[in-house]
Parts: C-alpha cells; structure tokens; sequence
C-alpha cells in the first residue's frame, strides 16, 4: 500500500537535503556506466545526510539493467514520477495509474493525430505493453518494439477492452512529435503531457501521458515531504525536456552540457554526461570541491 503524506513533517530524519539527477544523458555516461567521480560524489553525499535520488523515465525494469542492487541511492523514481521506489529495501512507495476512461480518450486523441503508441501494464509490470502501428516508417518506434518484443503485443483496437495503465506512449519522429505534442498538451488538458528526446535514436520524440498529479518534480516533492526537506534544500541535475519541471521545482538546478541547445539557454549548464556533469554541480551547489 503506497504510503500517504499531506505536508512536511519537518526534519526528522536527519536529512541535510536532497540532490536529484536524472539517468540516461545525465548520469549515465554514452556508454551507461557511471563515471568513478559522479559515483564518489553519491557516496559522500550520504556521509553529508543527504538524500541521494534517480529521477528516470525508465521503468522499474529497465532501471535495473543498469542500476545494481547495491547502488549508493536512496531513493528511484521511475516512469517519470509514475513511481518511488526506497532504494535500499526496494519497497515499492507510491505509485499512479491511468483510469479506463482516461485511456480510451487518449488513444481516441492519438488515432486522431495518426500516431503510432504503445499503452503500458500498471505498475510494476508496466515494462509490459500493447502497441498500435500505422503502418508508417517510423524506426525509432519499432527498435523499441523490438527491444521489448518478450513482453510487448500488436492490437489493432477494434475490439480492444480498455483498462487501467501506467503510460500510454506516442512516438514520431522530430517534426511531428513536436507538433503532436502541442496539439496534445492543449486537448489532453485533464492529464500530464511530457516530451522527451529517444534514447534510442536521440532525435525522435516521445510523447508520454500521465495522470495529471505524475511528474518528476511531483515525486521528489513527495519524497522531500516524507523526509522532511523542502524545496529549497533540493538541487536537481537534468538533460532534456522530461526534466524541466524538476529543474523548475527545485530551488537550484543543472543541465549538463549535452541537453538541447533551447533549454541550456533556462539554465546553468555544467560539464556533460561523460565529463561527470554531475559531480561538477553537486561542487557548484556545496560551494566546494568534493573529490
């Protein structure tokens, strides 16, 4: 059973504040490993007493291919906020879904629009998923299939009976995911629309919808909550568009420099993902080297 906080409880854990990074293009290097300077950085962040967060749009599944069991967090919020995960003991804290109903309108509005999209199982089995195809060239959205292909299923929706989701995920290539995107951002007005650059071919777009209340910044607040850490005791280091709301949020923020030249023009940029960024803005946010 998730756990449920109404407000700050004050700092009765200890916590001397939180440092949240995103995954793929930030943390991880091109060639997803962790640099041994961004993994001393994680390290001594937990002699400080603070709390050390992966904030991904990965699933829980996929998380773990890279992250291995003993990895020095304390917390993983997966599927873009969709989930937390208390790292340590893996306990499963909070999580959203999709209603039947909210589903259903966001297919009706992608079949719309002609794009190709994938509806993912609850959580944690939300690694599972149903797919349509228009039958267009879109290469970005097939390797995904076939990435997946052990746990993913073609519909063709006729008869198809909707139910409760994690996701449902749209993806195109550049122009038209950026204009989809638009279009969906105003109709889908009830739910949460994020953008985000593939990790697969790091041009496409993929276009995820949420319930209204999931985001990265969302997850990280109920985090701060539970621990008793406010905004302004949080630095967050991103990459791409899924992490504006999170850099936004949090009273200090980071982009590494290998994010997308339009949003390093919103904040202040550090070194990129494979010169461990992240290190850098941990020192810049504690006024001090920290290897």
């Amino acid at each position: 059973m998730p756990e449920k906080i109404r407000s700050y409880t004050g700092n009765s854990r200890g916590s001397r504040g939180i440092v949240v990074t995103d995954l793929d293009g930030t943390l991880l290097q091109t060639q997803r490993k962790v640099s041994t300077a961004d993994l001393n950085t994680l390290e001594l962040l937990k002699t400080r007493k603070i709390k050390r967060v992966i904030a991904t749009g990965r699933s829980l599944f996929s998380a773990r291919k890279v992250l291995h069991v003993g990895f020095p967090i304390d917390y993983l919020v997966f599927s873009s906020g969709a989930g937390v995960i208390e790292w340590p003991t893996k306990r499963l804290l909070n999580k959203h879904a999709l209603g039947r109903k909210e589903v259903k309108t966001t297919v009706d509005a992608l079949m719309d629009l002609c794009m190709d999209f994938m509806i993912h199982r609850p959580i944690p089995l939300n690694h599972h998923f149903v797919y349509y195809s228009t039958g267009r060239q879109n290469p970005d959205f097939f390797k995904r299939c076939e990435i997946y292909s052990n746990f993913a299923v073609r519909e063709d929706f006729s008869a198809y009976r909707f139910s409760e989701a994690c996701q449902v995920l749209a993806v195109a290539p550049f122009e038209k995911g950026r204009r989809a995107f638009s279009h969906l951002t105003n109709i889908l007005h009830n739910l949460k629309v994020i953008r985000t650059t593939s990790p697969i071919d790091g041009r496409s777009i993929w276009i995820e919808v949420f319930p209204k209340e999931v985001s990265k910044a969302s997850a990280v607040e109920w985090i701060g909550m539970r621990e008793g850490i406010s905004p302004e005791q949080v630095l967050a280091v991103g990459n791409d568009y899924n992490d504006l709301d999170l850099l936004n949020w949090a009273h200090s923020g980071f982009l590494v420099e290998n994010a997308p030249e339009e949003l390093k023009k919103q904040f202040e940029t550090v070194s990129s993902n494979n010169d461990s960024g992240f290190t850098e803005a941990v020192e810049k946010w504690m006024g001090g080297i920290v290897n």
